[in-house]
């Protein structure tokens, strides 16, 4: 099991994703910040994805250079998202999840998170996921 959030889950998740169907268009250079997660020096989480073409290429702990879409969400509500007891997209429309930068970009992505080769995924992840 890989401790949530950590280098190693955001490894392991992106070798899961390898199978991931492609999706045209579906490019983004994404930074997360998880909220009010304990962290003993009080910051934030940090971590950043790069999708090619649906392709989940990077998945890393840290601060992207020049992200095209910064989402910022607490850390219970990602880790409802995670467990599919909040569906990102009724987090996006609530105001739950902050968005700075291209919002064009994040809106082509949205369907994605529908789809049935997604939802199986998050599954899978959640395999090995200690949370």
């Amino acid at each position: 099991m890989a401790k949530w959030l950590s280098q190693e889950w955001m490894d392991e998740s992106r070798k899961m994703a390898e199978g991931q169907p492609e999706r045209p268009g579906a490019t983004a250079r994404m930074q997360y910040v998880i909220t009010g997660t304990g962290v003993p020096d009080g910051g934030d989480v940090h971590y950043y994805w790069i999708l090619e073409n649906g392709k989940l290429l990077d998945a890393k702990v840290g601060d992207l250079e020049d992200p095209e879409v910064t989402l910022t969400m607490s850390i219970e509500d990602h880790k409802n998202i995670q467990l599919g007891t909040l569906d990102a997209n009724t987090a996006f429309m609530q105001g739950r999840i902050k968005v700075t930068g291209n919002m064009a970009k994040l809106m082509g992505l949205l369907p994605i998170t529908n789809s049935p080769e997604y939802k199986a995924l998050q599954n899978e992840i959640l395999t090995i996921t200690e949370f």
